[in-house]
C-alpha cells in the first residue's frame, strides 16, 4: 500500500510507489487515479513534488493526462509504455518481426514443457473462439485469440519471455484493428491454430517453430500486397 515518504528525493519515491501500485494491479490500466488532495496526503508531500512525479511517469508512459477525466493509467510498466510508444510509429512489418521473434521461442518451449493444465486452457480458448465465429462476435474473437497467444507463452514457462510479450496484447489488438480497417478480409475459420495446437500437445517443437513461421509468412506477405495496393 502507499507509504509516507522519508527520504531526500521525494519527486523519485512518490513515482516508485505509484509504479509499484500499477505494477501490482492495485491501478490497472483505464483507472483513474485518485485526485490530487488525497494523494498529497497519503504520500505526505506537496502538491508540486506530486505533480512533477505524476509528470515523471505521464512521460514515461505509464499515465495519461486527460482533460476533464484526470489522469490515467495508460500502461502496467515502463517496458511496455516504450513498446507501445515506438510501435506507434513503426510499420506493421516491424510488429510481424517482433512477433515473429517472440512467438517462434515461446511455441518451441511450450512445446518442451507444456502441462496439461495448460493444454486444457489452450483448447478451452479455441473452443471459445469456434463460439465466437459461429456467433459472428469477431470483437469476442479476437480477445480469444491474443489471449491463446498469451497461454502459449506462458506455457514456455520463461518468464523473461512472459514479461517481454505481456505489452503485446493491445499491440496485437491494434494491429489486427489496422487490418480490418485497411478493408483486409481476416480470416477468423483459420485462426483457430488448430496444428499449433497439435504441435504443442505432441511436443513437436519443430512442428511448432515452423507454423509460427509460416503464419507469420502469410500475414507478412498480406501486408505488404496492402501497403502496395496503397
Amino acid at each position: 500500500m502507499i507509504q509516507k515518504t522519508n527520504r531526500m528525493n521525494l519527486v523519485e519515491q512518490v513515482a516508485s510507489q505509484i509504479e509499484q501500485l500499477i505494477g501490482s494491479g492495485h491501478w490497472q490500466i483505464g483507472d483513474r487515479i485518485p485526485p490530487e488532495m488525497e494523494l498529497m496526503e497519503k504520500f505526505d508531500v506537496s502538491r508540486n513534488t506530486l505533480r512533477e512525479a505524476i509528470r515523471a511517469l505521464v512521460h514515461a508512459g505509464l499515465l495519461e493526462t486527460r482533460q476533464g477525466s484526470g489522469t490515467i493509467v495508460r500502461s502496467t510498466n515502463a517496458l511496455g509504455a516504450a513498446i507501445k510508444r515506438h510501435v506507434k510509429k513503426s510499420a506493421l512489418l516491424e510488429t510481424i518481426d517482433v512477433r515473429l521473434a517472440l512467438e517462434k521461442q515461446a511455441a518451441q518451449l511450450a512445446a518442451e514443457h507444456r502441462s496439461e493444465t495448460d493444454l486444457a486452457k489452450l483448447e478451452e480458448y479455441i473452443q471459445l473462439s469456434r463460439q465466437a465465429v459461429e456467433n459472428k462476435d469477431y470483437e469476442q474473437f479476437i480477445k480469444l485469440d491474443i489471449h491463446f497467444h498469451q497461454a502459449i507463452v506462458s506455457a514456455s514457462n520463461n518468464q523473461l519471455l512472459i514479461d517481454l510479450y505481456e505489452p503485446l496484447a493491445e499491440i496485437i489488438y491494434s494491429f489486427v484493428q489496422d487490418l480490418m480497417a485497411m478493408n483486409k478480409p481476416f480470416k477468423y475459420e483459420e485462426e483457430l491454430h488448430i496444428e499449433l495446437f497439435t504441435a504443442i500437445r505432441n511436443q513437436d517443437k519443430h512442428a511448432a517453430a515452423t507454423y509460427v513461421e509460416d503464419y507469420m509468412e502469410v500475414l507478412r506477405k498480406e501486408v505488404v500486397e496492402m501497403i502496395e495496393e496503397e
